[in-house]
């Protein structure tokens, strides 16, 4: 009997049961302050983990991802507010009131998820993290693989993107109940294009709202990094959490002439990152201009 109510199974029938019952009541529930957007493969569990630990921030109650605006907006506001705490776990000591979160890495690269964020959640503030696009579609490919979503090798995969992309934006636009399992699952160089999705929620929910951070400056010093975070976010200051490198796959060795390829692929989009960034992107300081 403990071995059955530990199951994978046994605990999605809870969830069910406790979205349910919380739907009952979903005004008493909180709606999220900021969310992290993205990008896969670009440290979103890491940060998650990292502000949890802050005091005045809420977890939704069951996982970090709970995927509403892009996979199951036809669920509805009622079901995605009962992922969250009860409004009265939302206020911190002194009076001062907590935030909650999520962290669904597709929301910045799904062609209708913003424009469903900036409807719904008007006030929300919004986190993308980007990395060195070349290692993130490497890392991708890897965590695809183990998933079983990817059967081709890395450069086999890399040249079926255009055809398997091909289209994909277009189908989600006019159904918006279609799911692309190549876009979220086999898009390693056009998720890669981070100013392309950037500048579409910039659009969408305004320059403000949105915080962009460089994974490969979090990694390497990430109490600035997370400083500037819990600032954005209009957070109290409350000491540094544990940081910790989370979902980092072992990396293998990339053929030179590919990886090159890729870096000049990505040139032009890197260099609009330094807007967002201030600088240019951690990976490419101290290239020869």
């Amino acid at each position: 009997m403990k071995r059955l109510l530990r199951s994978p199974r046994s605990k999605r029938v809870a969830q069910t049961v406790s979205v349910t019952a919380a739907r009952l009541s979903p005004r008493e529930r909180m709606l999220p302050g900021f969310l992290i957007v993205g990008a896969q493969r670009g440290g979103t569990t890491s940060l998650y983990r990292a502000l949890s630990q802050h005091p005045l921030v809420a977890k939704p109650l069951w996982h970090k991802g709970i995927h509403y605006f892009d996979l199951h907006y036809e669920r509805g506001p009622g079901w995605y507010r009962a992922h969250f705490p009860a409004a009265a776990a939302g206020r911190g000591t002194g009076g001062a009131r907590s935030l909650t979160f999520e962290s669904s890495p597709y929301y910045m690269l799904h062609p209708l998820a913003g424009a469903r964020i900036a409807r719904d959640l008007p006030d929300v503030r919004l986190l993308a993290l980007v990395r060195d696009p070349v290692e993130r579609a490497y890392s991708a490919h890897a965590h695809e693989i183990a998933r079983g979503y990817e059967s081709e090798p890395f450069e086999r995969a890399l040249e079926l993107e255009p055809q398997r992309l091909a289209g994909e934006v277009e189908r989600m636009t006019a159904d918006p109940g279609y799911r692309s399992h190549s876009l979220q699952h086999q898009s390693y160089i056009h998720r890669g294009q981070y100013a392309d999705q950037l500048e579409r929620l910039e659009a969408l929910v305004g320059r403000d709202r949105l915080h962009v951070i460089d994974s490969g400056d979090f990694f390497r010093d990430p109490a600035p990094v997370y400083d500037r975070v819990v600032e954005f976010l209009g957070l109290p200051a409350a000491g540094y959490p544990v940081f910790d490198r989370h979902n980092a796959r072992p990396r293998q060795d990339m053929p030179e002439p590919l990886r090159r390829e890729l870096r000049e692929h990505f040139r032009p989009y890197d260099a609009r990152l330094e807007r967002w960034l201030g600088e240019a992107p951690s990976w490419r300081r101290g290239e020869a201009g």
